[in-house]
């Protein structure tokens, strides 16, 4: 009897010290605040693929559109709440990098990314992850109820055919938008040719989305012909079995990349280098090719589906920081003049 209870004794002895230890593992597990714009469905998997090598930290996401994420942290420049930004635009993290909220850090393995990823910084601000790059999605079967014809430049659009017929991102809340607008300014005339396209292309638009996926989303769904969005965003749709063309225009076409960086002040510090050592590894860069057909480790992209063969060279010589140092000059006159037709927030 005495050694049956004593058995029970030390198997219950066993049973709390596991749940103790569990309970000390859970309790010393870190939680970090992350900011991003990545696409929500993709969130998960992140998370996912991140815990299976660091299961002791809890990313706990704050998820909104480019241009949302960007004013909210500037907005919080005095009092951040996030620990890391893990997707966003390079140009809104070159604007946060010369108002000092940035946390220089070199991560492991840098020297193996495409350098055009890197901050130019002795100590890099900010890692890239991905880029994408502007499309138009162009419905064959709707366009062919409206008599359109597929457009082969940019302005090609202009034309009195398509009108109410385009839909395009918001730049104040999408960063797809915001290359839209910064590249035609850069491709058209900074001061006043890039204006004028975009006055006269305003006349086509049916409306401004607040997401850069939705017009390609839309232009699948057949609820418009044409959908100013981002090629991979294309791709994936017409992989689904949507009627797209995925059209490049001739002049050439904007991109971005989504990058990382950690928040200057977090008291997470470990954590969050912890992090960005892992979101540039190689089995981080598969990852992302399974949303972008570009990613910042060369060897690692494999071929999407759909995705237009001429693309990559299309890219243009895209300025970031003249871009991101008149950021909120482009932004306000953007709004002056053509959100009268953006769709209500």
């Amino acid at each position: 009897m005495l050694k049956k209870l004593i058995k029970k004794s030390s198997l219950a002895a066993c049973v709390a010290g596991v749940s103790m230890l569990a309970m000390s593992q859970s309790t010393l597990a870190v939680d970090l605040t992350v900011y991003t714009a990545v696409e929500a469905e993709d969130l998960a998997r992140y998370a996912e693929t991140f815990n299976k090598d660091h299961p002791d930290i809890n990313i706990k996401w704050v998820r909104d559109s480019t241009g949302i994420v960007t004013a909210k942290l500037l907005a919080e420049k005095n009092n951040p709440q996030a620990d890391v930004v893990w997707g966003l635009a390079a140009t809104s993290l070159l604007l946060m990098k010369s108002e000092g909220m940035l946390e220089p850090y070199k991560p492991k393995g840098v020297e193996k990314l495409d350098k055009k990823f890197v901050d130019s910084g002795a100590v890099p601000s900010w890692v890239g992850m991905d880029a994408w790059v502007a499309s138009v999605c162009y419905n064959t079967v709707e366009a062919a109820k409206h008599g359109l014809k597929p457009p082969k430049t940019w302005t090609d659009l202009l034309k009195p055919m398509y009108k109410g017929h385009l839909i395009m991102p918001n730049p104040n809340s999408s960063g797809t938008g915001f290359l839209d607008v910064s590249s035609w300014l850069q491709m058209f005339g900074k001061e006043q040719g890039g204006w004028d396209f975009m006055d006269r292309l305003h006349k086509n638009i049916a409306r401004y989305t607040h997401s850069g996926s939705k017009p390609c989303k839309l232009a699948a769904a057949g609820e418009i012909p044409i959908g100013i969005s981002f090629a991979f965003r294309g791709a994936k749709s017409k992989a689904q079995g949507a009627p797209l063309e995925i059209i490049v225009p001739a002049e050439g076409v904007g991109w971005d990349m989504e990058a990382t960086a950690i928040i200057a002040g977090t008291s997470n510090q470990k954590a969050a280098q912890t992090l960005v050592d892992w979101s540039i590894t190689r089995k981080a860069n598969e990852m992302y090719n399974t949303g972008y057909a570009v990613v910042a480790m060369p060897g690692v992209a494999k071929p999407v589906e759909h995705f237009p063969p001429n693309l990559l060279d299309k890219m243009i010589d895209n300025d970031f920081e003249w871009a991101a140092n008149n950021r909120k000059k482009i932004l306000t006159e953007w709004l002056k003049r053509y959100d009268s037709k953006s769709d209500a927030k």
